[in-house]
């Protein structure tokens, strides 16, 4: 197992989420690697958790990543949260170059709808991916 294409994973899905138009009209740039310091918007994207395991074979290294993209929201409801959610899956429902290695899928796993935040004052809702890749 190699966990070096996961920085390159990661970095793709970024910047192709950054690029997104449809997810663009609804968050802007409001798409985290890192928690900016300050006062956050009233919706953002988050990359989250990620975990990784050896999915090697006879023909080289490879690796399955599942991960974590967290919509968060302050708006009374869920409408405007799953709209950008459904933008985020929408996104990544197709190829995506790496830096590193080669993407073999990328597949929506789920989503946990939550009210979090200070009396339930916040929504998110965490989409889970799966993602194989060989470093080859």
């Amino acid at each position: 197992m190699s966990y070096a294409v996961s920085a390159a994973l990661q970095s793709a899905v970024y910047q192709h989420l950054q690029a997104d138009p449809a997810l663009d009209a609804l968050v802007g740039s409001a798409i985290y690697d890192a928690m900016p310091e300050g006062a956050l918007p009233s919706l953002y994207v988050s990359l989250g958790p990620e975990t990784a395991t050896d999915r090697s074979d006879v023909t080289g290294s490879g690796s399955l990543h599942r991960f974590t993209v967290s919509v968060v929201s302050a708006a009374a409801g869920f409408a405007l949260a799953k709209q950008a959610a459904g933008a985020i899956t929408d996104a990544l429902d197709m190829p995506l170059p790496l830096t590193r290695g080669t993407l073999v899928y990328l597949n929506f796993d789920r989503a946990v709808a939550r009210r979090t935040g200070p009396a339930g004052s916040l929504r998110q809702i965490d989409l889970r991916f799966r993602a194989r890749v060989d470093d080859i």
